[in-house]
């Protein structure tokens, strides 16, 4: 996945439910460039959000890539459903995958882009080996379950450590950071080497979704 410009995903986790087609065509139409879906199953993160159905009826009211999110225990149950679904991008997490190259080339396989995410407490030492096999790593800056978190700022070491490893192997996958993305905290996540950032609170709860989104990249 070819590095560009820097992208930002708004997260629908902090959308209005009750009207997330408009909701998703208005960040749409404020220039975001993805869109971040945060599926989560009350095991692997104590909370539980939305399945394949939703991605499907999400799929309808945007022509933006689909970054779809997997915090599940057992992605490779699911990970045909969701492309099916519309998910342009499917990230699994390291911690849940008995098997990550077999996960990751699934997907792939499927036709989507392929993610695998660390939380804050695990260590980027664990990428290592499927670094050329992946389009895109993505840092949580939180840990995972619930919008409106802090940003946990050890978290910018991995982000580094990951943008050096990349230019000194030559590879060319993304790196995104997902949790407490505002105006603030954009701009030390940007000089860290990231490239793609899902913010959902500091769009979705702002006034104005456009200049919320011109603000955030206005640090980058």
């Amino acid at each position: 996945m070819t590095k560009s410009k820097k992208l930002i995903a708004p997260s629908i986790l902090s959308a209005d439910f009750a009207a997330l087609g408009e909701e998703v065509r208005a960040v749409d139409k404020a220039g975001a460039d993805w869109i971040h879906v945060d599926v989560m199953d009350g095991h692997f993160v104590p909370n539980i959000t939305i399945g394949p159905v939703i991605v499907e009826a999400v799929k309808k009211h945007t022509k933006l890539p689909l970054d779809v999110h997997l915090m599940i225990e057992s992605p490779d149950d699911y990970l045909e459903d969701f492309v099916k679904a519309g998910a342009k991008i499917v990230t699994v997490h390291q911690e849940v995958s008995k098997h990550l190259h077999r996960t990751v080339s699934k997907i792939r396989d499927l036709g989507a882009k392929a993610g695998v995410s660390i939380n804050p407490s695990t260590s980027t030492e664990l990428l290592i080996d499927i670094l050329p096999h992946v389009d895109l790593i993505l840092v949580m800056t939180v840990n995972p379950g619930f919008g409106g978190q802090k940003f946990i700022e050890s978290c910018l070491d991995k982000i580094q450590k990951l943008s050096l490893w990349r230019q000194e192997r030559g590879l060319d996958f993304l790196i995104e950071a997902d949790g407490g993305i505002t105006e603030a905290t954009a701009a030390a996540v940007s000089k860290a080497g990231c490239d793609v950032f899902v913010a959902g609170s500091a769009i979705f709860k702002a006034d104005n979704y456009e200049t919320a989104i011109e603000k955030i990249r206005s640090k980058l």
